[in-house]
């Protein structure tokens, strides 16, 4: 009996543990010492590894013992093999003892030490020695034997970066690992690379070794980048949580996962598994230390609808397509994901093949709408996973999906694969192979964006399916089609029936048989869903502004230089496009006067804008690091050249020497009225009232900032950061802007989004100040306040914001100068979004047969327009480049000449300018 409980107790750890398990176990040196272990189940395990991976080929294994001989002593054999196969960290996790069990907070350490090494993956591959290295860890007992002789193997054969992400991918399996590699790597001359990974707080080389006996030194490390793993992973009851890294830069054996850990789809080695398929289970146990090892296995939480939910999903749950509209917060990727485990039941019910793609438009999506959603709810019965264009994917997208039966993707990795499947050059996917599309955030498919291009395939499906009909032909089958929006717009119409054309259309991209509102439980949806109180903030700008006025003078005195005269106002976005327009046509024109001229102009530009929104310092900073480097660049200093406000020895043109004169000329005019206070911008006062107001008036104040680019955010947040009163009324604030390359400062990962956000979740930051990117889908926690500062686009953008003040007693308030049209442009969007609402209404009362007539009209416009457009893309691809129109003889298809031997005379006359042409010799 007792043989027979510590096997139970046995079974139970690895259910438990079984994602850690994945991660560290090397497959073949357990097998070697696996005697008990059949032939037949030896080779399955090993041709699982070699042929989807590692991770795959360890569960294979874990399969093969939980099915195991159970004889006695059989899992003591496993331990064994474990420990002696170099795997000592996942002998920790399945010794029944629970003696060397890791805490949680040894895990988060051990992640936290991985998360530093993934932070200096390329510096360590790129410097590491790497075979000295791995005989140093060899000789202090990190490594075996084995995993020297694979390190020589791998480094041999394919050179010394292979070598080190060979040696990288084992070490971080090892237990107390990370102490010993830094010794390795000092005592090996890698001085340099210890001191990156441990930051030289003297703190990070205890983490591991005498993590008892922490020390106040160690905490120093919460201020490297790797402290939010920590947090993460004491946040989320997921154990394996912190694996997911932005670039999956470790080799499969540690889990390069992708996009997220939770779905385990071991993507280096072509393997894709659902991470957590056991760790819902229970296994009766007489041993109270291990109510611990519950308390981290995950959940499973009940997948249950709200009454107004319910009344949305019903025309899906009977396989209409058609579009959700619900508000931000109410519920929309719940109700989705019940719709999906609906569909997918019926179709096993029915015998029938079931496959589901959930569509997103950003990268972080993907992984939000999979941990927070689809995966907890639906583990257990299928397979899951999240792909997007980070996703560093070693096998094919197609293969991912014959194996997973919920794949959710960035819109653009199936239009790709769809794109090859219709070239036949590589593998693809077709629509056909999914049962149930479902689009989030579905206002977007519209005119040459990614959805519409997508739905513009089935569209075509949908009419060759009723030629195929009327022949008595097979039917191609289509998936249904299911859309999700906060607000569809009304694509900037002024009229109600121009909105209504536009509900209309998308209604028609969508191929939507109706748009689904909530109107029978209204008052759920409305209790569910606070609606914030409003406010407008205005700004007087009647004030004066020297600093301003300089700068239009250096601008008015450029202009003047390069004889460039715009039409526009100085410091607004039409200003910019001209200039812009003025640096790309003299760019072309190889006129350099000019290109310089406009490219300095456009940082004026940038400094009156920020200026306007933000501080004068920050416009005085933005322009002297520009002239700053402009001189650096285009200037030989001597060694005793101390002096930056003279222009030092120069190897500038008379150009260059205008503008960088100009500059230092009025350098210090501008910087002493960027001093003045008397001259601060009014809109900031305002917003800084605003924030005081709102953070002292609540228990646990949450707000958001939206701005209109990366360089205000940030700017705000150094402005809050620089003043000590936010401080004092408990402000934390954080910027949070987008992953594009598209703007001078840099752009925010992945991870550090998901960093940022998770620490707001959790309270650490309590103010965001974010760009557009927070408006839409990111599941950002309720806020007290929301606060758009200056910036107003549309009315989809203005739903999206004004949902992120969905806390009760909110705020959502606008701050704007008198002068800037900001307030006006709300009270337009203001209009519009009724007008939506009117127009959602109209369209759903419409008779179906009207309804569906206009559909069909719309989307036969709609296919109609694409193809025009092909055909105006083709002739401009042959007006550039005419060789690529070829003409064949029509007797016997011979090539006789292309577009490029074509000369038109007198403008009617096309003929032959070849040589072989005129002789007859074609």
């Amino acid at each position: 009996m007792a043989e027979e409980s510590r096997d139970e107790r046995f079974l139970y750890m690895i259910s438990c543990f079984r994602p850690r398990l994945k991660q560290f176990i090397r497959v073949q040196p357990v097998l070697d010492r696996l005697p008990s272990l059949s032939v037949k189940e030896r080779e399955k395990v090993r041709a699982a590894a070699l042929q989807r991976g590692e991770v795959e080929g360890a569960e294979e294994l874990l399969r093969a013992v939980e099915r195991g001989p159970r004889e006695c002593g059989w899992f003591y054999e496993f331990l064994q093999a474990l420990e002696q196969g170099g795997c000592s960290l996942a002998a920790c996790y399945v010794n029944p003892s629970l003696s060397q069990l890791p805490s949680p907070a040894e895990e988060a350490d051990h992640d936290l030490c991985v998360h530093l090494v993934q932070l200096l993956y390329s510096t360590l591959v790129d410097r590491m020695q790497t075979m000295q290295v791995a005989e140093k860890c060899l000789q202090m007992g990190i490594f075996q034997d084995e995993d020297l002789d694979r390190i020589h193997t791998v480094t041999d054969n394919h050179g010394n970066r292979d070598g080190a992400r060979e040696l990288l991918s084992r070490i971080v399996q090892k237990k107390d690992w990370f102490s010993p590699f830094l010794i390795a790597l000092r005592e090996t001359q890698h001085g340099g690379l210890a001191d990156d990974l441990s930051g030289n707080t003297g703190g990070t080389e205890n983490r591991q070794n005498g993590m008892k006996n922490s020390t106040n030194e160690e905490t120093e490390v919460t201020s490297q980048a790797g402290y939010a793993v920590v947090e993460d992973l004491k946040q989320q009851k997921n154990v394996n949580d912190s694996f997911s890294s932005e670039n999956s830069v470790l080799e499969t054996s540690i889990g390069k996962n992708s996009v997220v850990s939770e779905s385990d789809v071991s993507i280096g080695d072509g393997s894709v598994s659902n991470l957590n398929e056991n760790l819902g289970q229970s296994y009766t146990t007489s041993d109270s230390d291990e109510d611990e090892v519950e308390s981290r296995a995950s959940p499973e939480p009940d997948l249950i609808l709200r009454d107004y939910q319910m009344e949305v999903a019903k025309p899906a749950l009977n396989g209409e397509n058609i579009i959700i509209c619900l508000p931000t917060g109410s519920g929309k990727t719940r109700v989705a994901v019940y719709i999906t485990k609906d569909h997918l039941d019926k179709k096993k019910r029915a015998s029938e093949p079931g496959k589901v793609i959930v569509l997103v438009n950003k990268v972080p999506l993907v992984e939000q709408h999979l941990r927070k959603e689809f995966n907890p709810f639906l583990k257990r019965w299928y397979q899951v996973i999240g792909l997007s264009g980070d996703s560093q994917l070693k096998i094919s997208f197609p293969e991912v999906v014959r194996r997973n039966d919920v794949i959710i993707s960035t819109a653009q990795i199936l239009e790709n694969s769809l794109l090859n499947a219709a070239e036949e050059d590589e593998e693809g996917v077709h629509l056909s192979d999914f049962s149930l599309i479902i689009i989030d955030e579905c206002h977007h498919t519209q005119k040459e964006g990614v959805y519409n291009n997508i739905m513009r395939r089935y569209l075509k499906e949908k009419m060759k399916n009723r030629k195929l009909a009327k022949e008595n032909k097979p039917l191609i089958p289509q998936p249904q089609i299911l859309g999700l929006t906060a607000s569809p717009g009304v694509g900037g119409a002024t009229s109600y029936s121009k909105a209504e054309e536009h509900i209309l259309k998308i209604c028609a991209n969508l191929d939507a048989r109706r748009i689904m509102t909530v109107e029978e439980h209204a008052s759920q949806l409305k209790n569910q869903v606070k609606e914030p109180y409003k406010k407008t903030v205005i700004a007087d700008d009647k004030r004066r502004d020297p600093f301003r006025e300089r700068i239009t003078e250096i601008m008015t005195d450029i202009q003047n230089y390069c004889q460039l005269h715009p039409k526009s106002e100085f410091g607004t976005q039409p200003y910019e496009q001209w200039v812009i327009r003025e640096e790309r046509k003299a760019a072309k024109e190889e006129k350099r006067k000019e290109r310089v001229c406009a490219e300095h102009l456009k940082k004026y530009n940038d400094a009156l804008q920020i200026n306007d929104t933000i501080r004068m310092v920050d416009a005085y900073n933005h322009l002297n690091n520009f002239y700053k480097e402009e001189k650096s660049k285009k200037t030989v200093r001597s060694d005793d050249d101390d002096d930056d406000d003279e222009p030092a020895v120069s190897k500038q043109d008379e150009t260059d020497e205008f503008l960088i004169g100009l500059f230092h000329a009025k350098k210090k005019q501008l910087k002493e009225l960027a001093r003045k206070p008397e001259y601060e911008n009014e809109k900031l006062i305002q917003l800084r009232n605003t924030l005081m107001e709102e953070f002292t008036k609540t228990e646990e104040p949450r707000g958001i900032i939206f701005t209109k680019t990366r360089l205000s955010a940030f700017a705000l947040f150094q402005w809050i950061k620089d003043n000590p009163k936010f401080e004092e009324v408990g402000i934390k604030a954080h910027y949070l802007i987008g992953a594009g390359h598209n703007s001078e400062i840099k752009p925010m990962t992945q991870n550090e989004q998901r960093e940022v956000i998770d620490k707001f979740r959790g309270g650490n930051v309590n103010l965001l100040i974010a760009t557009t990117v927070a408006e839409e889908g990111l599941d950002i926690k309720e806020c007290n306040i929301v606060i758009r500062y200056g910036l107003v686009t549309n009315e989809i953008a203005m739903v999206q914001a004004r949902g992120r003040a969905r806390a009760d007693e909110s705020t959502y308030a606008l701050v704007a100068s008198s002068g800037s049209g900001a307030v006006e442009r709300e009270d337009v969007n203001i209009f519009r979004e009724k007008m939506m609402y009117k127009a959602i209404q109209r369209v759903q009362k419409m008779p179906q047969e009207e309804y569906l007539n206009k559909i069909q009209n719309f989307q036969l416009q709609s296919i109609v327009e694409k193809q025009m457009k092909a055909k105006r893309d083709q002739r401009k691809t042959y007006k550039k480049n005419p060789s690529l129109i070829t003409f064949l003889c029509k007797n016997c298809h011979k090539l006789v000449c292309s577009g490029e031997d074509i000369q038109v005379i007198e403008n009617m006359h096309h003929v032959s300018v070849k040589k072989d042409f005129q002789l007859g010799e074609v």
